[in-house]
């Protein structure tokens, strides 16, 4: 159907011309869409890689432009290599000028001896032992005990495989001692004067014997030999019948009288006599140790010998044992000055310092006790009245400084 409106009079334009289409039914647009999809998802097919290669070459000109490339490419390469290398050197020429010339520096190696960085453990502390006097001087392989004296351990009965460096022991449990034997450092008591004689009337000595005739001794008959002076000789006994009857034990005769008394008998060396109503005290050996109170130990040594510790003899130690020693013998003269005695397990801890020059007590840092002021007067007292006790050896210094701190334990009776 076609429609036509005629323009307007005086403008020179053609009528237009519109063309009016029926309407299209659903169903058919829909089928018009969907084909239209399909037709623009189809791509056109694609020639293989062979075949455009194949084409390519078919066109001279293209064989003419490949060639052209590669001969190109094979001339100029090594010129602009060779230009490049030129440049360069033209280059580093120009900017050294007046300069070395460069030289690569030789590897060195710098050898430097570094502490080692791992801390090393620090040793462990010498252990201050009483030895045993009586025990003999030999020094051990291996201890970190140190004494008065060298020694090696030693028991009386010894341990099955027993290798500790104490002996074994019968004492205390959880006590810190290092005592292994007990004696007494005070002087000794000297020997009591012989008893007096009794009070009855001792009998009067009898008299000198007065020299006398001889008694008669006649021996046995045939007991007596006659010999002469040649040496090749015979010689001969004689029995003779004497008409007296012989004298016991009687080996030759003698010419006496038969009634005379026997020669008295003096014995040599005549031990005194002794009243057994008033009987000597028993002799006692003291040794110059002072009272121990022993720490259990159950395992002992194998080595058979008077008790003895594993120890090493140091000036610390001597000096140290003498300094016990003089505490020891002046506690006990407080003790016997005093009218009253702390009651039976007084326990007391006095510290105090130590100095170097002189070795004298500077200060008493601290003071336990549960025996009362009395007992720690006493103790005190015995630490410091014979103080100073002597300067300390360079060796001494060097290990335990300008001071020490020492802490002494005094037991009233067995703990």
């Amino acid at each position: 159907m076609h429609e036509k409106h005629q323009p307007p009079a005086g403008s020179g334009l053609p009528p237009p011309t519109f063309r009016l289409m029926p309407p299209i039914p659903p169903q058919r647009r829909h089928i018009r869409s969907q084909r239209h999809r399909e037709r623009r998802r189809v791509a056109p097919p694609a020639r293989p890689a062979t075949q455009q290669l194949r084409l390519w070459l078919a066109d001279r000109s293209a064989r003419r432009t490949i060639g052209i490339g590669l001969v190109l490419t094979l001339l100029l390469w090594p010129v602009l290599v060779w230009l490049f290398t030129l440049g360069m050197g033209h280059l580093s020429g120009s900017h050294m000028a007046g300069r070395q010339p460069y030289e690569k520096p030789k590897p060195s190696f710098d050898i430097e001896m570094v502490d080692d960085l791992t801390p090393t453990p620090p040793p462990p502390p010498e252990r201050f032992v009483e030895t045993n006097p009586d025990a003999p001087e030999n020094t051990p392989d291996k201890t970190r005990n140190t004494g008065a004296q060298n020694q090696q351990a030693a028991q009386e009965v010894p341990t099955p495989d027993g290798k500790s460096d104490t002996p074994a022991l019968e004492g205390k449990k959880d006590m810190d001692v290092t005592q292994i034997v007990s004696g007494r450092l005070a002087p000794p008591t000297p020997p009591e004067s012989a008893p007096p004689p009794p009070s009855e009337a001792a009998p009067a000595q009898a008299a000198a014997p007065v020299p006398s005739a001889p008694r008669e001794q006649i021996p046995l008959s045939g007991d007596q030999e006659i010999t002469g002076e040649s040496e090749t000789g015979y010689g001969m006994r004689k029995a003779e019948d004497i008409g007296k009857p012989p004298t016991p034990n009687a080996t030759e005769h003698v010419t006496g009288r038969p009634d005379a008394p026997d020669a008295p008998i003096v014995a040599q060396d005549a031990q005194p006599q002794i009243d057994p109503r008033r009987p000597q005290p028993r002799p006692r050996v003291n040794k110059n140790v002072r009272p121990a109170i022993f720490a259990e130990n159950k395992f002992g040594t194998s080595n058979i010998g008077a008790i003895a510790f594993d120890a090493k003899w140091s000036n610390y130690a001597q000096y140290l044992q003498r300094l016990i020693d003089t505490v020891q013998v002046q506690w006990e003269r407080i003790l016997d000055n005093t009218r009253t005695f702390p009651p039976t397990g007084t326990k007391v801890t006095v510290k105090f310092r130590l100095e170097a020059t002189k070795g004298a007590v500077s200060e008493i840092i601290d003071t336990e006790s549960n025996g009362g002021s009395q007992a720690e007067s006493q103790c005190k007292s015995a630490i410091t009245d014979r103080s100073p006790y002597g300067a300390w050896t360079e060796d001494m210094v060097a290990i335990l400084g300008e001071s020490q701190e020492l802490t002494f334990t005094f037991y009233y009776g067995t703990p």
